[in-house]
């Protein structure tokens, strides 16, 4: 068994929603980023390349790449997921923390834990997702920005 973290931080702007987890989720913020933004899967795409000795995000999918601006996280972790299976690794168990005081995540956690299911074709127990505010301190109590932990248990 292999262990991994990840951890991803952006900076939030007005706007009409972002993305987590996969979900598209209206609210009065935008993250500013090279990609579409989801540091929930960024961080898990981090804590899976962590635990298979693989490099970080930014190895893969280098944000001075102009080619890839606006690319979905989605098909990023898809295309991580193919270089585990070819090298034979399976996933365990995933924990998620989501850092912000916007969006409240409690409403969309469910929806979120089970498109990451489907993407990591895992059981949904299997996923942990929970979120806490920093009770206003930080960048993320100033709603500056926003943050998200991950640590996966692969083999």
């Amino acid at each position: 068994m292999r262990i991994g973290q990840g951890y991803d931080a952006h900076k939030i702007k007005e706007g009409k929603g972002l993305i987590l987890g996969g979900i598209n989720i209206e609210c009065g913020y935008s993250i500013e980023a090279h990609s579409d933004g989801d540091i929930i899967i960024h961080a898990l795409i981090d804590s899976l390349l962590g635990a298979a000795a693989y490099g970080d995000l930014g190895t893969y999918f280098p944000s001075e790449d102009q080619s890839l601006k606006d690319i979905s996280s989605v098909s990023m972790l898809e295309e991580i997921l193919k270089k585990l299976s070819k090298d034979s690794f399976s996933i365990i168990n995933i924990d998620i923390t989501y850092v912000g005081k916007i969006p409240k995540i409690i409403s969309y956690r469910e929806a979120i834990i089970e498109n990451l299911s489907k993407i990591l074709a895992i059981d949904s127990n299997k996923i942990s997702c929970k979120a806490t505010t920093t009770d206003g301190l930080g960048f993320e109590g100033n709603l500056e920005g926003v943050s998200c932990h991950c640590i996966s248990l692969i083999e």
